[in-house]
């Protein structure tokens, strides 16, 4: 995949950042570099390597779900700053875009 200077931009756009020019250059120069390193990767004849998630047993390390007993709703909410239809109500994070 061939990167550009634009392509970086508008990457930086979407995760909301914002960079100097310089910064700009250098986070290009660094995704090429990537890229590059990632198309060498995939040169790599892996014909008979067996597929896998990671080098170590997987086993689960958490305790059992076991259900108790629940904070009753009001005593849940008394502090909540905001409440609506018995829910904590919170402050809207999602802008629209322009």
């Amino acid at each position: 995949m061939k990167i550009t200077l634009e392509i970086v931009k508008h990457i930086a756009h979407l995760a909301r950042l914002e960079f100097s020019e310089e910064e700009l250059k250098q986070f290009y120069q660094q995704m090429v570099e990537l890229l590059d390193h990632f198309a060498r990767i995939s040169e790599l004849d892996t014909e008979n390597v067996p597929p896998t998630s990671g080098i170590l047993p997987l086993y689960n390390v958490m305790r059992e779900d076991n259900p108790g007993p629940t904070l009753p709703r009001e005593e849940a909410l008394k502090n909540a700053p905001e409440e609506e239809s018995g829910f904590f109500k919170i402050p809207t994070i999602l802008e629209a875009e322009d």
